[in-house]
């Protein structure tokens, strides 16, 4: 089974993502590091020369790939990737979607403690700035967010009641 985690970079995506893994015996990946890989770049790399739209088209084959050739992974997606083309209706055929409901002033309190220069749409903003960002683009990304087969409030989240939404 294909199980996707959506939600607002800084949701845990990434962190939950690894840890449902191991516990499955499931393959993780990571969408933007397999982007990453695929690309021989940085995400900022492709936003500075290709822009948002050329990135979304790179993620959209990127999803396409994973969902082709995967049958046991958990993939935590970028924080666009429902919001773009097809992606949250392919992956919501095949397979489990997760979306982690985090509030904004938590998000905000996570990624002020990593490199904000790492994520293009965050670079050099300040503090209030962050919040008021997140805020805007939770509000505009719910709709997608939210046709997720699975909705699970932060916080905590653990991995039981994770596992206890999946029919395995």
């Amino acid at each position: 089974m294909l199980i996707f985690l959506l939600g607002m970079m800084g949701s845990g995506k990434s962190t939950l993502g690894q840890e449902l893994a191991e516990k499955l015996g499931y393959t993780f990946l990571d969408l933007d590091a397999v982007i990453e890989q695929n690309e021989n770049r940085t995400i900022a790399e492709i936003f500075a020369t290709e822009g948002q739209e050329g990135f979304r088209e790179v993620e959209r084959q990127a999803l396409q790939t994973i969902v082709a050739n995967y049958k046991q992974a958990i993939v935590a997606t970028g924080g666009g990737t429902p919001c773009f083309f097809d992606n949250m209706a392919l992956m919501d055929t095949a397979g489990e979607t997760i979306f982690l409901d985090v509030p904004v002033k938590k998000i905000a309190r996570r990624l002020s403690k990593s490199d904000l220069s790492v994520r293009p749409l965050l670079a050099g903003k300040t503090q209030s700035q962050l919040i008021s960002f997140l805020g805007k683009t939770l509000s505009e990304r719910r709709r997608f967010y939210e046709q997720a087969k699975h909705i699970v409030a932060s916080p905590p989240y653990t991995i039981n009641a994770l596992l206890a939404l999946l029919p395995l």
